[in-house]
């Protein structure tokens, strides 16, 4: 008897660091699988409960909406997840803090030299993934820089979520070379932080779709 594959799964793709209702709009006619609000004030893409409130009440179902949070009160974090359907937590937050709030989860891990993502994977698998992002010493994301992408085992034991200096012009090469369950872009597709340009939120999902075509040829 033979025992049908199944389908090959396509490349997420998540835009993050929306502000606007318009692009909230202009994400998901591009094809957004995910969006990403940063509620940490440090962020020139910060936006506060009220504002969060706002933006998540304009997304879709099977949009999914994700709140990026940075070392933050739990209090703080409840009340956001109500407008949330996925918490990104990218400070030093510790697993068992990650799993206390209640609601599914992701943990962005930034690619320090020293850092050893098999034993990332196995402290936090809790998570429903691991976000990977570029490291620089006292920015907890957002960077816009890559990192080295041979860095990332294939058999690492959670699903990856590619982030870090990410545009239409490399995801191609990163989706072929990381084989990554989802990538992630903030200012990519920007036009100034925090305000999307619709025409780059077009482009990047148009690689992303020729990438994976190419890749299940």
């Amino acid at each position: 008897m033979t025992i049908a594959c199944p389908p090959p799964v396509r490349t997420r793709i998540k835009f993050c660091g929306l502000t606007r209702e318009q692009d909230v709009a202009d994400a998901v006619a591009a094809g957004a699988d995910a969006l990403g609000f940063v509620l940490w004030p440090g962020s020139k893409r910060c936006v506060d409960e009220q504002r969060l409130a706002a933006l998540a009440s304009r997304v879709p179902a099977f949009v999914t909406r994700v709140g990026l949070f940075v070392d933050q009160e739990p209090e703080l974090i409840a009340r956001c997840a109500e407008y949330l359907d996925l918490l990104q937590f990218h400070g030093d937050e510790t697993p068992a803090f990650c799993s206390g709030i209640g609601r599914p989860w992701i943990k962005a891990l930034r690619m320090r030299d020293d850092l050893d993502l098999h034993a990332a994977a196995e402290a936090y698998a809790g998570a429903q993934a691991l976000l990977l992002d570029a490291y620089r010493p006292g920015v907890p994301g957002g960077t816009g820089e890559t990192f080295d992408w041979s860095r990332i085992p294939a058999n690492l034991a959670k699903p990856v979520i590619l982030a870090g200096g990410l545009s239409a012009d490399n995801v191609a090469d990163a989706i072929e070379r990381v084989r990554p369950f989802a990538v992630d872009v903030s200012g990519g597709v920007e036009a100034e932080p925090g305000c999307k340009d619709p025409r780059l939120l077009s482009v990047f999902a148009a690689a992303v779709a020729e990438a994976d075509r190419k890749r299940l040829a």
